[in-house]
């Protein structure tokens, strides 16, 4: 069977699901039922090589078996593109009798799809590794490293440490207070550093202490058991920790330090739009979603954007889930990838004749381990519930959400790692806006996106496994594309038009990224500083007369309008409104333009130029009288032609000096000479009277 040109090879695993050839191929719209295997990575081996010969793209449908598919696939020299899907722990092994076909063929068909991939960075270690720690274990570990790397090792305690007969590596004391940098390029700042001296007998001994040094390297090897040196450490690459009371995690760690010398490819996790970015407008913050949530420090302030460095980047992508304009967009899958394989995904189980589907995401670590514990010791997944793997669960925004429950889906359970609490607080806040959304359309909130955060497969599998109040959404087709707001929006106008409870406007939390704005017309001026602030187009000006409009649907609700009113007079209202008026610009303030009392053209706002005239006329130094505070009510030519005319120009200058030729210079020296002959002639005369 072949979908989406790609090959499809099944196995039952020796008998040990139950796959029905028949009911694939209607669910897939094949003509040609696939051959079922029960042994193809062993005894019908032939049959995948013979497959190979063929140099089409495959689909193998065992994960478990990847590497020697692939070793087979370059001993046959096969140049074709191999992919592989788990219907196995995500849907064979499981406890639920309910007939598997539409759920399998739904994740064939999510793996058919062709998904573009990320770009890459490249980052270099030349192998000097600094090993920091305490005691004989920090030693030891250091002298295992040296030959492999370029080894120093700092102690932060030298306790009990036995000097060793030969200096292996090199050894200093001290204290990290600071550090900074990634992958290839770290900087340590330590305190009371000092070397060892080579005399020490009994023990170590240091000396020439300094107060401050500092220190650059590839790799850090944390043994100190104490806190991290870096923010979500995890994610920091070339940074390794491990417990120094723990040999078999220190092993590890020296396993693994040991291959990260050289050249590596790493993901451009976030792909960054400056244009949409509303951080920040005339030195007035907006914006800070993304510096807020980023748990590895990788996000700083750049003027009005914001800068992420691609080799702090640690991949969550919480910044991409939380940005209200799509400014920053994950790219492993890219946005539009990943509502794709949503909807083929839902859309393919429900043709298939599934019912009630309910999405999983999770992550390739602690989600793939969660779901292979419950198919190995537990009742495995139940046949309406549809697993999604991605990069990080985190990366999950509304959008992809919403466009879940839209496509048909009952609910959307997010499957994170609780190790990592310093990255849910952004998946929590979009799980909240989609939940009160729903309910808001009468959809029923309160678990519509859930967020499982266990590491406990019982605790999973009570969750998967509990029955939901309620049928799902009507399904919806379209195609959620554009940026993530206009994403979002086609998959809620989707849900409101089919809602029990169809909604115009309904109420947010605070801080949601939808909402209007309202303004106190008495105590604006119209000066439109908001407009030139506002960094999503949402606030505009009419070039023909005084007016401030605003579109609600470009409104992110930064804030920046507010801080930016020298009047004070904005407040933000955070809201959906479903009505189509909401793409349209809506008058929120007007006024009558004064007019030029000299020539009549309209300059200004009437108020604006009054509460001026009121300020300054007959108090400033400039506008004593009642002619120059004429000046006020006038347009900058009158205002221009009225001092000039009353003389006082305000460009007028004195008389430009005449442009000095060569001849003034001869005749300026040719007068010096025939003064210097004149003076020289005079004195002969009063000498020939003296002489007399």
């Amino acid at each position: 069977m072949k979908l989406k040109g790609r090959q499809v090879l099944l196995c039952n695993c020796e008998r040990t699901m139950a796959l029905d050839p028949a009911k694939l191929a209607r669910a897939l719209g094949s003509d040609e039922p696939p051959t079922i295997h029960s042994h193809l990575c062993r005894s019908e081996a032939a049959r995948y090589s013979a497959a190979l010969e063929d140099g089409e793209p495959l689909l193998v449908a065992c994960t478990q078996e990847a590497p020697l598919f692939r070793e087979l696939a370059a001993e046959a020299g096969h140049e074709g593109e191999l992919h592989f899907a788990n219907i196995r722990e995500r849907a064979g092994w499981t406890g639920d009798k309910a007939d598997l076909s539409a759920k399998i063929a739904a994740l064939l068909g999510e793996a058919a799809l062709e998904i573009e991939p990320a770009g890459t960075t490249t980052l270099s270690s030349d192998g000097i590794c600094l090993v920091y720690g305490r005691g004989q274990e920090a030693l030891d570990a250091a002298t295992k490293l040296q030959g492999r790397l370029n080894v120093s090792l700092l102690l932060a305690d030298d306790d009990g440490i036995v000097p060793p007969h030969r200096a292996e590596v090199a050894i200093h004391k001290g204290r990290i207070v600071a550090a900074e940098g990634h992958f290839g390029a770290f900087s340590v700042t330590v305190k009371d550093y000092a070397p060892v001296i080579p005399s020490s007998r009994a023990g170590l001994d240091f000396a020439m202490a300094r107060q401050e040094a500092h220190a650059e390297c590839s790799l850090i090897l944390d043994l100190t058991g104490g806190t991290p040196l870096f923010p979500s450490a995890e994610r920091r690459d070339g940074y390794l920790r491990a417990d120094p009371r723990d040999p078999a995690a220190i092993a590890t760690a020296l396993f693994d330090i040991c291959d990260l010398v050289g050249e590596f490819e790493k993901p451009l996790y976030v792909h960054y739009d400056a244009d949409l970015c509303a951080h920040s407008r005339n030195g007035q913050t907006g914006c800070t979603r993304c510096l807020d949530n980023c748990p590895a420090s990788a996000i700083s302030p750049n003027g009005d954007e914001v800068a992420i460095d691609p080799a702090l980047c640690g991949g969550c992508g919480v910044c991409a889930s939380v940005c209200p304009t799509g400014a920053a967009s994950y790219r492993l899958p890219r946005r539009e990838d990943l509502l794709k394989r949503i909807r083929t995904l839902v859309d393919t189980y429900l043709g298939a004749g599934g019912t009630d589907p309910v999405l999983l995401v999770h992550d390739g670590r602690h989600g793939e381990e969660m779901l292979s514990a419950l198919a190995r010791f537990g009742r495995g997944l139940p046949a309406h519930v549809l697993p999604l793997a991605v990069n990080e669960t985190t990366q999950i925004g509304h959008e992809a959400m919403a466009v879940a429950l839209a496509a048909g889906a009952r609910a959307v359970l997010l499957l994170a790692d609780p190790r990592h609490p310093e990255e849910l607080e952004g998946l929590r806040a979009e799980a909240r806006l989609v939940n009160a959304l729903m309910a808001g359309m009468g959809h029923g909130g309160h678990d519509r996106a859930e967020i499982v955060a266990e590491t406990d497969p019982d605790a999973v599998e009570a969750v998967v496994w509990r029955p939901r109040d309620g049928t799902g959404p009507a399904p919806h087709a379209f195609v959620p594309s554009g940026l993530k707001r206009e994403a979002a929006r086609m998959a809620l106008t989707a849900l409101n038009e089919g809602a029990p409870e169809p909604a115009t406007l309904l109420a947010l939390p605070d801080g949601a990224p939808y909402g209007r704005i309202s303004v106190d017309t008495d105590g604006c001026t119209m000066c439109l500083a908001c407009v030139s602030a506002c960094p999503t187009g949402a606030l505009k000006d009419n070039p023909d007369r005084p007016e401030l409009r605003f579109v609600e649907q470009a409104c992110v609700q930064c804030g920046l309008c507010r801080r930016t009113c020298p009047e004070q007079v904005i407040a933000l209202e955070p809201r959906y409104n479903f009505t189509p008026g909401v793409m349209e610009p809506v008058l929120l303030n007007e006024e009558e333009p004064f007019t030029c009392i000299r020539c009549g053209k309209p300059f200004g706002t009437k108020s604006a130029v009054e509460r001026i005239a009121a300020t300054l006329a007959g108090k400033h130094s400039m506008f004593r009288s009642e002619e120059a505070a004429r000046l006020i009510r006038m347009c900058d030519d009158c205002r221009i032609e009225a001092q000039a005319e009353g003389g006082r120009d305000p460009f007028a200058m004195g008389e430009r000096p005449r442009v000095r030729t060569t001849q003034d210079y001869l005749d300026e020296a040719e007068a010096e000479k025939a003064e210097k002959t004149k003076t020289a002639g005079r004195r002969s005369a009063d000498d020939f009277l003296i002489d007399k």
